[in-house]
């Protein structure tokens, strides 16, 4: 486990203040242990090797140059690996990713064909370039839109919704905007690349692993062995950026555990980048299909958005691309659907803004079609169909929410009204000019979490949690909310987290962790409050008189989502709205985002600093998104390979400096009711909208509609 100790107070107020991170120091002196810097080093090496074909079966592995290779140790593959059970995902009663070399068949290219352990790396990859695999191939269907693939329909993410009369809802309408959207494969490449490490003592598995979830993994590995939740121990204190890639207990980690446990020695694998392209996940391209009725005077009749993603042949992991749409407008007649298609492709995982990142280009793409056809202004229209209470939970009022005014905030600081509306009618030279907007909400999501809180003889504190901080804050803000509750110096409290053996966590991801941490802390100062007979934030010296002469005093407390229909509430995720100023060369069809400017209503803000930094990375990753990031697999060339083309970082492009304009963010509304620090996520947040506010603008700009993502010249062109 890793801890952190906060610098010095400065007699600021704690909660909502840019305070400077706690674990700083840690990170700018290059001392935060990641996982893999836990790792035993004298652990053996191991390197995965992944099959070359997309479809079929493996006919024969060839292991005796290999193992004869100088430092090689043992090689596992589908012959003699320990055999283990496929966990199910924590959070659901979805299977987890199947664990590597449980049978001979190839379910995607690069899927985990053997894995080669010696003492070194070189040594491993080495013995690696000398295995001999052969296969009995079949014809992969990896397009998704090839009628050989099997397509279902039902509804695992609880994504599909009806309301009201669809076909009423169009009948009404004054103009029908019916349009199909694309959104491309994407990889979410955190710098840090996806390392384990395993070591067995008895039936008691130790394992160091990247992962945003250190929880669940462990879950996973004791129900894939067989063994007690007690027995298994998981440890990731930092990680090295995740994006969403380490929510699943990916078939490395198993790797590492398979190895370890036939050597009987400690056994560390470090994925390259091209198998990070393939082993962690990915955000899933989409093909969705949007129709929009309304008045005249803009009010929404009905609304369908219906959406087809890609799905492993043998996975569950599907993504609710239209959730954004069941909540986002007041429109009686509504129809919201995704289907899936099963390829021969890697798993599909989480990528930041999960589903809500595709969908909402869709959505606010015909939406800002609807407003040109309409002759209204793009804001306006959305104003006029505001949801002031939740149209897709009864119309329950919502726990909180600033969308408004983030859509008025937004267009005032872009000068949104000094524009001229008329498509391709500003200019600059060569440079068209253009403005874009979109409105943006994400999900609610909040899992249990349970804190310990520890106050300790001499009147200081620590936490406990298993949660981890993938670099968003987590070890600060728990800081901040103990230091208030309690009345004490950021430096009198040491925040515990990334470690499985804590008290359980949800994932760092979904936006949901700092809600959930934050309030089950509050919750556990209550408790040990409670315990000590001292007021809210009764300071050190109190804390300390009232220990006495024990050692600690110590209270645990769970913070969970609660039922809207007790409380009467819906309760609220993030919303915000996104402004894009774009310049597009008239010639060569190049688009340079200008301005940037993001307003946000995340509740109670906890660290003004952290926060801005969580909306400032998302928006950038959300650039990417819109002109740039495409993970490409081979289709066309002959017959299909399944391969994927730009899996590196020369070829798989991603915003960098000079993509990225000086990017403006601000934060309205105040506290959310349904939880005592009134805190709602963000992460996600800032990523949602840009695609579309980029795409309005670049129809504003040239007067061409892009519906394909990523936007790139040839489209202008």
């Amino acid at each position: 486990m890793t801890t952190t100790q906060a610098p010095t107070s400065t007699g600021a107020p704690v909660i909502g203040a840019g305070v400077t991170r706690v674990d700083g120091p840690l990170k700018v002196t290059g001392a935060v242990p990641y996982a893999d810097d836990l790792a035993p080093r004298d652990a053996l090496v191991g390197v995965l090797v992944g099959s070359t074909i997309a479809a079929g079966e493996i006919s024969l592995v060839d292991t005796s140059d290999a193992l004869a290779a100088p430092g090689v140790v043992a090689v596992l593959t589908h012959h003699n690996a320990p055999a283990v059970t496929r966990p199910n995902e924590a959070s659901s009663d979805e299977r987890a990713p199947m664990p590597p070399f449980q049978d001979s068949t190839v379910r995607f290219r690069g899927d985990y064909v053997a894995l080669v352990v010696a003492q070194t790396h070189e040594e491993a990859a080495h013995g690696a370039s000398l295995l001999h695999v052969t296969y009995d191939a079949t014809e992969p269907v990896v397009d998704l839109n090839d009628p050989r693939a099997t397509r279902e329909t039902d509804d695992p993410a609880g994504a599909d919704s009806t309301r009201g009369d669809l076909d009423r809802g169009l009948a009404a309408a004054d103009v029908v905007v019916e349009a199909d959207y694309v959104s491309g494969d994407n990889t979410n490449n955190p710098l840090g690349l996806f390392a384990a490490c395993a070591q067995w003592d008895g039936d008691a598995l130790m394992m160091w692993a990247t992962t945003q979830w250190p929880f669940n993994t462990a879950d996973c590995l004791a129900e894939a062995w067989g063994i007690a939740r007690e027995d298994v121990r998981v440890v990731c204190p930092y990680l090295g950026g995740g994006f969403g890639s380490g929510l699943r207990p990916w078939p490395y980690i198993h790797a590492a555990a398979m190895a370890a446990k036939v050597v009987d020695r400690p056994v560390r694998i470090v994925l390259n980048r091209p198998q990070m392209f393939t082993g962690v996940g990915h955000r899933p391209e989409t093909v969705q299909h949007v129709r929009l009725g309304a008045l005249r005077d803009g009010t929404l009749t009905a609304v369908e958005h219906t959406a087809t993603i890609p799905v492993a042949m043998d996975d569950d992991n599907p993504e609710n691309v239209v959730s954004g749409t069941r909540q986002g407008y007041a429109v009686e007649h509504l129809r919201a659907d995704v289907d899936q298609v099963r390829l021969h492709i890697s798993p599909p995982g989480s990528m930041r803004a999960p589903g809500e990142a595709q969908g909402n280009f869709g959505l606010e793409t015909a939406l800002d079609e609807l407003a040109l056809e309409l002759g209204i202004d793009p804001v306006e229209l959305r104003m006029r169909n505001y949801a002031h209470t939740n149209p897709d939970q009864d119309d329950l009022p919502w726990s909180s929410k600033a969308l408004d005014e983030c859509l008025r905030r937004g267009a005032e600081l872009i000068g949104w009204d000094d524009r001229d509306p008329t498509p391709r009618s500003m200019r600059e030279g060569d440079q068209l000019i253009g403005y874009g907007m979109a409105a943006v909400s994400f999900f609610y999501f909040q899992q249990p979490c349970t804190v310990r809180v520890v106050v300790r003889r001499d009147g200081s504190a620590a936490v406990h949690c298993a949660a981890m901080d993938i670099g968003t804050g987590t070890y600060t803000v728990v800081t901040q909310v103990a230091a208030e509750r309690l009345g004490l110096e950021l430096a009198d409290v040491e925040v515990v987290l990334g470690d499985s053996s804590l008290p359980a966590s949800p994932p760092a991801g979904g936006s949901g962790l700092a809600m959930a941490i934050s309030n089950a802390t509050a919750r556990a100062v209550t408790g040990v409050l409670g315990d000590l007979d001292l007021p809210s934030a009764p300071g050190r010296d109190a804390l300390s008189r009232a220990v006495g002469d024990r050692d600690e005093v110590a209270a645990e407390a769970t913070a969970d989502k609660p039922d809207p229909t007790e409380v009467g509430m819906s309760p609220s995720g993030a919303f915000g709205a996104k402004f894009a100023k774009v310049r597009v060369d008239a010639d060569l069809g190049l688009v340079r985002v200008e301005r940037l400017v993001s307003v946000i209503d995340c509740g109670q803000v906890l660290n003004e600093r952290t926060a801005r930094s969580q909306v400032v990375g998302g928006t950038v990753g959300g650039i990417g998104h819109a002109l740039l990031e495409h993970t490409t697999t081979d289709l066309h060339a002959g017959p299909q390979t399944g391969r994927i083309t730009n899996a590196h970082l020369a070829d798989y492009l991603i915003a960098v400096n000079a993509d990225v304009p000086d990017l403006e963010v601000e934060f309205v509304g105040g506290p959310d009711r349904l939880n005592p620090v009134g805190v709602k996520g963000v992460g996600e947040v800032g990523l949602c909208g840009v695609a579309a506010a980029i795409g309005n603008a670049v129809h504003h700009a040239t007067g061409r509609r892009i519906r394909r993502l990523p936007i790139t010249p040839d489209l202008l062109l």
